[in-house]
């Protein structure tokens, strides 16, 4: 068995969540490929201009897991869900930092194409998916959960499954729903304005 198994580093992740922070200075070298895999996709979906590169994302998220008081994460699942909220704070912070709250504010149109969740281009930026999310979490905990595992953290279908205790088959149906939802509401949330006019009161 190899020193980066998934056994190994669910072994890992237990002795970080009892309190061993030793443990997470061996498990990093383990997941940073994975990971990095992940902050690259999250960067090359934003434009060339923007400050945020693959390994200062990496490093906050290094950072803010040092803060973290794991509780009680089971296996690596968990611990990749508990990165996927970390990268989702991290980017949208870094968002809203450059102002990029008002829309088309410095970021890319954002696509869950990547995910399986295909939004449309023209009607996303990062904080609108954020925004987005949050309101779809406040209605619907277990498909907002769904989103953030899969678009933020990269978990496959069936590791949203492991994590969250549900089927498979719920995971691919929550995510259509989710992704119709989205849709919509991104949509609605974005409208075409011209130039120095007012966007339509909600």
């Amino acid at each position: 068995m190899g020193p980066d198994t998934p056994q190994d580093i669910t072994a890992l992740v237990q002795a970080w969540s009892r309190g061993e922070q030793v443990a997470l200075e061996r498990l990093i070298p383990l997941v940073d490929a994975e990971l990095r895999r992940i902050a690259r996709r999250h960067v090359e979906r934003r434009r060339p201009d923007v400050s945020l590169q693959t390994t200062s994302l990496l490093n906050e998220a290094y950072v803010r897991l040092l803060g973290v008081k794991p509780g009680c994460l089971r296996d690596r699942v968990h611990f990749f869900a508990l990165c996927a909220s970390i990268i989702r704070g991290i980017l949208v912070d870094h968002a809203r930092a450059r102002g990029a709250a008002k829309r088309g504010g410095g970021l890319a149109p954002v696509s869950l194409k990547e995910t399986a969740v295909a939004l449309r281009e023209r009607s996303s930026d990062l904080v609108a998916v954020d925004e987005a999310l949050t309101r779809l979490t406040e209605m619907d905990p277990r498909r907002g959960r769904v989103v953030e595992l899969r678009f933020f953290g990269g978990l496959t279908v069936d590791e949203t499954a492991e994590f969250m205790g549900i089927s498979p088959e719920t995971v691919k149906r929550d995510w259509r729903v989710a992704k119709l939802w989205l849709m919509k509401e991104l949509a609605q949330a974005a409208p075409f304005t011209a130039p120095g006019s007012s966007p339509p009161a909600r």
